[in-house]
């Protein structure tokens, strides 16, 4: 095997002085062993995810290969590749990184023998991991049926309660209208959160504090989940007022191992999105920390999870967890926990 693909989405995050173990990682147990090329293609300058992996993969003697958009010509990462390949002409940048067949095309047609997806765009789509497994490229990252279950969060919460991993109160399913959600209101109370049932990232989120928001807030939701992950379902959980976010590391190889990095806590937030992230998390109760990486090493190895991770939890005011999602790629963030790990 001699090349490596990879398609991140383009955020900025906290450093860029120092190659990320975490990658180093990622790579090896995905590909161990043996040596490959690696594309990337970035929307956002300047691409410091794809820009990390290069040097990683550069120092361990790989060759590597970006894909980019027409507007992106300019963009660090296309520097940084050896080689790099134009994708997506004449559609918008988005609409560029989204575009599976291009980019399968490109990996076929230039010896790319795998594709790591960075995180944003494709990286928690179960069907871009399934093209590439089709047409024989190695996707760096969970195999297909985990980042599917994982990105469906109706059925990853039910898997948390098969691990025997406490969730939050919620339906059972995705709901399919505002009646459903009165329902679910008059049993458990205001306030509650619509949630995507397809997606992350604080988009298709919305809190509902009394009766006279709920059907405004159920249409905003659904119309950003439709809008951000192309799938406008919901489901709807008892909203924890006030609550720490906390999330685990995790890390697991092929071979059924799993293991935890300890926790950052991501609690200072604005509009869902994370602002801050600390680790590790300060006067966090010990027995916290430990019920907390427990769970996480339970549920991961409850779906045979591989590579890097993250365990999503709410702890509320008095010191209980449960368990949210789980994001089945590289964070922005983890870099953080590179700082207080060796």
């Amino acid at each position: 095997v001699q090349s490596i693909e990879f398609i991140p989405g383009g955020l900025n995050t906290f450093q860029t002085d120092c190659t990320s173990l975490l990658l180093y990682y990622s790579l090896f147990i995905s590909l161990f062993p043996f040596s490959f090329l690696f594309s990337f293609s970035v929307l956002s300058s300047p691409g410091e995810i794809a820009i990390r992996v290069f040097r990683a993969c550069t120092e361990l003697g790989i060759r590597t290969v970006a894909v980019y958009s027409e507007e992106d010509r300019g963009q660090m990462h296309r520097q940084k590749a050896d080689e790099a390949y134009l994708i997506g002409k004449s559609l918008p940048p988005v609409a560029a990184y989204l575009h599976i067949p291009d980019i399968i095309k490109v990996a076929k047609e230039n010896g790319v023998d795998a594709i790591h997806p960075g995180y944003g765009f494709l990286s928690e789509r179960s069907d871009f991991a399934q093209a590439c497994v089709d047409a024989g490229v190695r996707f760096i990252g969970p195999c297909p049926e985990t980042v599917r279950k994982m990105g469906d969060k109706v059925e990853a919460r039910s898997l948390a309660i098969s691990a025997g991993v406490p969730v939050v109160p919620g339906t059972d399913a995705p709901i399919s209208s505002v009646g459903e959600a009165r329902v679910f209101s008059e049993t458990y109370g205001f306030p509650i959160i619509f949630k995507a049932a397809y997606g992350g990232g604080g988009r298709g989120m919305r809190v509902v504090k009394e009766y006279e928001e709920l059907e405004e807030n159920y249409h905003r939701a659904y119309s950003e989940a439709l809008t951000a992950f192309g799938n406008g379902a919901l489901f709807v959980e008892k909203f924890i007022e006030k609550p720490r976010h906390i999330e685990v590391q995790i890390l697991g190889d092929k071979y059924g191992n799993i293991i935890h990095l300890y926790e950052r806590d991501c609690s200072i937030q604005r509009r869902h999105q994370k602002v801050v992230e600390i680790a590790p998390a300060a006067d966090l109760d010990p027995h916290l920390r430990d019920r907390l990486t427990s769970d996480s090493v339970k549920l991961a190895k409850q779906v045979g999870y591989e590579n890097a991770g993250t365990v999503e939890f709410l702890v509320d005011k008095h010191g209980k967890h449960y368990f949210i999602e789980v994001n089945s790629r590289l964070q922005v963030e983890h870099t953080v926990t590179e700082e207080v790990t060796e």
